[in-house]
């Protein structure tokens, strides 16, 4: 998909939008082609820079949109052309591309969560697309490469082919899964989309849209789940800016735009 790519506080991320995200499923389906579709925010920001295997992950990534307005304002800063159409969170963008799936007849897996919570996603989703094809299995499994459990789940969605593979475990344990899994994944696209079945079953509280559009979600976030979430909303937007820091310096410094070679 030939969309503009940016590098952003030492990652890479792609200007995609909601439509682009329907036709990677329909493409990619359509082709029989196999795409690894991740996203980014502020806290996969600090994982990608401290993890390793989360870094490899995403190294071999083919598209990653913008989860989070944080990043789209950095990379308004640095004079990319980013805008709010390229803000692409789970709650927002997933009941639209269920809906396609739906109208294709395109099968979808979704993957993580506690039991029960799978089931219930499933269900308010088949209220919003009716059709959906769609079959779940929580997250709560022994997920160590070889174990029988991990090799049952691998079985169930090799027997499915889903179109597209929805995985919500939680970052980073859902990165390591898809990392060490992802040569025996049968789907044509696998995504990392953290808590989206705890939010569309109502196991947990969904963050107000206004406060999504003014970039405030976080806040909501952390109101709801404080002893979950403190260190990622205390501790991890500083090393944010830290990084924000240095790409404005390389870009608008005497070395950068309008500066001297």
């Amino acid at each position: 998909m030939n969309v503009p790519s940016y590098s952003l506080l030492g990652v890479r991320v792609d200007a995609l939008t909601e439509g682009d995200l329907s036709a990677l499923i329909r493409e990619a389906a359509a082709r029989n082609e196999r795409h690894l579709v991740l996203n980014h925010n502020l806290h996969s920001l600090y994982l990608y820079h401290h993890d390793p295997a989360f870094r490899k992950l995403y190294d071999r990534a083919d598209h990653v949109h913008v989860d989070g307005m944080p990043l789209v304002w950095a990379g308004r800063l640095l004079g990319y052309g980013l805008t709010r159409e390229n803000r692409l969170t789970s709650v927002d963008w997933l009941p639209h591309v269920l809906k396609t799936c739906a109208e294709e007849g395109l099968r979808v897996y979704f993957l993580g969560s506690e039991p029960g919570v799978p089931e219930g996603a499933a269900a308010r989703f088949r209220e919003g697309a009716p059709g959906l094809r769609v079959e779940t299995h929580h997250g709560y499994f022994d997920a160590a490469p070889g174990s029988p459990e991990n090799e049952r789940v691998l079985r169930e969605i090799d027997e499915y082919r889903p179109h597209a593979l929805m995985v919500g475990m939680g970052m980073p344990r859902q990165e390591r899964w898809i990392l060490e899994n992802l040569d025996r994944l049968q789907a044509n696209t696998i995504w990392n989309l953290g808590a989206f079945m705890d939010y569309a079953a109502g196991a947990v509280p969904t963050p107000p849209r206004w406060m999504a559009r003014l970039g405030l979600e976080w806040l909501a976030r952390f109101a709801a789940e404080p002893r979950r979430l403190w260190r990622r909303y205390l501790l991890e937007p500083p090393f944010a800016l830290v990084l924000l820091a240095r790409d404005l310096a390389r870009r608008y410094g005497p070395r950068g735009i309008g500066g001297r070679s």
